[in-house]
């Protein structure tokens, strides 16, 4: 069984030891898949954001862990006001906190064990404070139990009044736990105005996000390609959170697989396939400091008939259209795969990253040589162009571009931004 213990430094600043030794976080989210790769790039733990992830047990997921000596950040997956759960109700807030500390008494004595993180992102769009007393009470319950592991909560953002409130009703918790992503680059002023000195961990981190990314015309989000997010996970990184040794225990980027959130390629580190982008060679290098052997390919631009997506692109049905990358990192006889995809439905789009459907694929282009691809405008409607290109290693580049079939005669209208915070 593993010990995890959160440290005051003489002089101020925090350190978390496990097993007596310094450990700082290097870890992604992570629930099923690429766990081995995890640990070759460099990774030293991972979180889970439930105990039952419908694919392995706990116990399988500790076992594999512990392994490849990798720690767990274990999640309970506390239910969320927004999804209905009234912590008002005395009867159900204790039901759930049995449920929980039977999965905590299973579980402790791991030796992959590492943490428990107590639900995800509860503040979201949350307006009773008593979720806190739920917390509260359960941190509580699971250190009567277990002694030897921290506990934390994952916060979506950090904002003075949800510092306050946890201060004031769950003050048993070791440390707080925050999820941000573009707005990560204002990360000490954001502490700053919240009032927050403590120590943290970033659990999730990653590429601009799809609420605060620029917008076309008809307010579809804008993606960045792998290359242009794998820069900015790099900077992020090594200027944001290397950059306080002080209060930041470390950080898990997001996401160590892939999932459908906007597109099917925002937030994963890979691919659909299981191949990898950009990012995981990015993440191996801040891990470790070296580069792997041959290095994911470049979108370096997307274009479709000349234009960018920032210019709101909008097309007629059955006309032409012309869709043109420019790429770097392979050589000159790797082929591009093309696909247009309907946008999500907007009734149908996800919440706090909640399940989201992937929309259908209504064109396919497959081995296409050289970087252009023609292909004639589906029926009327919001779509999106996807472009990956891979290597002969395992890795690829993707990029898409939101564009508009209407039969109206519109002038093409310059991007929207959008500032509002997830």
């Amino acid at each position: 069984m593993a010990t995890a213990k959160l440290l005051t430094i003489a002089g101020g600043g925090y350190q978390l030891r496990v097993d007596g030794e310094p450990f700082f976080i290097k870890g992604a989210g992570l629930e099923f898949g690429q766990m081995a790769l995890l640990a070759e790039c460099g990774g030293n733990t991972f979180r889970t954001w439930r105990v039952d992830n419908g694919q392995q047990s706990a116990e399988a997921i500790l076992d594999e862990a512990a392994q490849l000596g990798l720690k767990v950040c274990m999640g309970l997956d506390l239910a969320r006001e927004r999804h209905g759960f009234d912590y008002s109700k005395t009867s159900a807030v204790a039901a759930q906190q049995a449920a929980m500390l039977d999965d905590v008494e299973r579980l402790k004595d791991h030796p992959a064990l590492l943490m428990w993180g107590l639900g995800n992102e509860l503040n979201l769009r949350s307006k009773n404070p008593q979720v806190w007393d739920a917390v509260e009470a359960l941190c509580v319950a699971i250190k009567e139990i277990d002694e030897d592991h921290l506990v934390t909560t994952m916060l979506a953002g950090i904002d003075a009044s949800t510092v306050a409130a946890i201060k004031d009703r769950a003050p048993s918790l070791d440390f707080l736990s925050f999820q941000i992503y573009g707005e990560i680059d204002r990360l000490p002023d954001i502490l700053k105005a919240a009032e927050f000195d403590g120590p943290y961990q970033i659990t999730e981190w990653g590429p601009t996000g799809h609420w605060e990314s620029p917008e076309t015309a008809w307010q579809r989000p804008i993606e960045a390609t792998s290359h242009q997010k794998a820069t900015d996970i790099a900077r992020r990184y090594h200027d944001i959170i290397l950059a306080d040794p002080t209060n930041c225990l470390g950080s898990y980027i997001f996401l160590w697989g892939q999932k459908q959130e906007r597109t099917p390629t925002w937030y994963g580190l890979f691919l659909e396939d299981g191949r990898r982008t950009e990012a995981v060679d990015v993440m191996q290098h801040a891990w470790t400091g070296s580069w792997p052997a041959v290095r994911a390919p470049r979108i370096e631009d997307l274009r479709l008939n000349g234009q960018q997506a920032v210019q709101s692109v909008m097309v007629k049905p059955e006309a032409t259209v012309t869709a043109e990358a420019s790429v770097s990192g392979v050589d000159s006889e790797a082929a591009l795969e093309w696909l247009v995809r309907e946008e999500v439905p907007r009734a149908q789009q996800s919440d706090g990253g909640d399940f989201e459907p992937t929309p259908p694929a209504v064109i396919q282009g497959e081995g296409v040589k050289g970087n252009v691809f023609r292909f004639q405008a589906p029926a009327a409607g919001e779509y999106r162009l996807f472009c990956q290109l891979n290597n002969k290693q395992g890795a690829s580049a993707v990029a898409n571009f939101p564009f508009l079939v209407t039969s109206t005669d519109s002038r093409q209208s310059e991007v929207k931004t959008k500032g509002k915070a997830a």
